[in-house]
């Protein structure tokens, strides 16, 4: 079952939580990332929306998104509420839960490996990777792309490191952003191709420098020009192609020439 460090979860963190009883005042839920413990959520705290009785929002065993609303540190008492949890709350935690559950299964299987424990698993590798890159999956997602310095940079010690390296290379296939544009340039000299050369090639010079990053630059017939970028998120390829539209317009201008730019639509 995915886990958490603490014991208890912060005010207004969000969690996922199991309906086991419902009562006419409210329903108990069990939160799945704190080893099952017991929650409440008070009926003014189902929905925002009217209904005649609780068990026409609520039915044991639903899994849903909450948000924590009170917590008694002493007594251990938790209380929720599904009301307050916005749709883009749920579908980032969804999204969350979902990442969790990926990594805790890569770390069992990494734990079978060895012929050691889930326990020892999260003890050696996955708690220190959610403390270097943020999150496990995350680290796993560094491990697929960068091998197994990215966990030992992490403080993930071997073998923990060579076998989860390896079932990350297998199983986590890191989602890349992709976006592409088409350059029209026309220069209309005697020198147009060294012209055109220069305008192409001008957003090399000072570009950013970021990492995991390729661009492929080439004709689609004259005078149409493909840029295609490819990065691990859309703002990080977003930057750089600000970068080449800018260097490429500005260029042309000083050269001479003609040139716009056109956005492909994303597939």
């Amino acid at each position: 079952m995915v886990r958490k460090r603490k014991k208890l979860p912060e005010l207004y963190e969000l969690v996922i939580g199991t309906i086991k009883e419902i009562y006419d005042h409210g329903a108990f839920v069990e939160l799945d990332e704190y080893g099952g413990l017991e929650a409440y959520v008070p009926l003014n705290e189902v929905s925002h929306s009217w209904f005649r009785g609780i068990r026409e929002v609520l039915k044991v065993g639903q899994k849903k998104v909450f948000k924590v609303i009170r917590v008694d540190r002493r007594r251990g008492f938790v209380d929720i509420s599904l009301k307050r949890v916005s749709s883009a709350e749920h579908k980032a935690k969804i999204y969350e839960w979902k990442r969790a559950q990926r990594a805790e299964k890569l770390l069992e299987m990494a734990a079978k490996k060895l012929g050691l424990s889930l326990d020892e698993a999260y003890e050696k590798a996955g708690w220190k990777l959610e403390d270097y890159y943020g999150e496990i999956f995350a680290g796993l997602e560094e491990a697929s792309l960068r091998g197994k310095e990215a966990l030992l940079k992490a403080g993930v010690p071997d073998p923990w490191a060579t076998v989860l390296a390896e079932l990350a290379k297998s199983y986590v296939k890191v989602r890349k952003a992709e976006i592409r544009g088409i350059f029209t340039v026309t220069c209309r000299h005697p020198d147009g191709i060294d012209r055109l050369k220069r305008i192409l090639l001008s957003w090399t010079e000072n570009a950013p420098r970021l990492e995991d990053v390729k661009v492929k630059m080439y004709t689609v017939g004259a005078p149409r020009y493909r840029i295609d970028i490819e990065a691990l998120d859309y703002e990080t390829a977003e930057t750089l192609l600000k970068h080449i539209i800018n260097s490429v317009l500005s260029k042309a201008k000083e050269e001479g020439c003609e040139a716009s730019f056109e956005r492909l639509k994303q597939k």
